[in-house]
């Protein structure tokens, strides 16, 4: 009995996190969008007037826009329980998909632009981390399934990619804490950058502890 109940949670959990996310992926392909004709006039481009002229900026906002949404999608993928059963061979590639491109371009990419953040040195300090967490995470799940630990796979693996939703989360922040918060700008935008992840990761090691995902048997 408490085993169906914790399947059914486990379940409904996970429709309702997919939902989510592929709500958030919509919103963010939406937003993203616009940037693609490069103008610099554009929402967030406004405030980055003074830096437009950096190339090595300019290069590393579209590339990591375009990346992200790349591993916003496949980073859920990896965790669809039919296509890791059903088609194990393309669970790989889009493992290998998600992993090269958050090591060779979402955190590098976010690792300069954390450089330039708005909000002072604290705001740059919080995505200069992330930047660096998330390098870390994803090369630690993906040297964990080399060794075929695959539940210490997952685990990196949840929490990378907790590190990836920060994309969604900083932009429901940026939208909800101005209308509950009265602080200037600045200070706003550091609060959002921290905020923006550290729930993220406590939400990751919740569902690590209460072994939400976990596997009995080697990956296919």
């Amino acid at each position: 009995m408490l085993s169906n109940l914790t399947t059914s949670l486990k379940y409904i959990i996970a429709i309702i996190a997919s939902f989510l996310i592929l709500l958030g992926f919509y919103v963010m392909l939406n937003i993203t969008y616009p940037y693609y004709s490069f103008k610099t006039d554009i929402d967030f481009l406004l405030t980055k007037q003074s830096i437009l002229h950096v190339k090595i900026w300019r290069l590393s906002f579209y590339l990591h826009i375009s990346s992200s949404l790349l591993v916003l999608l496949f980073g859920w993928l990896q965790f669809v329980k039919i296509i890791i059963e059903k088609t194990p061979k393309f669970h790989r590639l889009l493992g290998k998909i998600y992993v090269l491109s958050v090591l060779l371009l979402c955190a590098p990419s976010g690792l300069i632009m954390g450089i330039y953040a708005n909000g002072g040195l604290w705001s740059k300090l919080s995505f200069v981390i992330i930047s660096v967490l998330w390098w870390t995470f994803t090369l630690l799940a993906y040297l964990k399934i080399r060794k075929g630990n695959v539940n210490h796979h997952i685990h990196w693996m949840i929490r990378s990619y907790a590190l990836t939703l920060t994309a969604l989360t900083l932009r429901l922040y940026v939208l909800v804490l101005p209308h509950y918060f009265i602080l200037p700008a600045k200070e706003m935008y550091t609060l959002v950058a921290w905020l923006s992840w550290i729930p993220n990761l406590i939400i990751a090691e919740i569902m690590i502890g209460l072994k939400l995902f976990t596997w009995k048997h080697s990956l296919p």
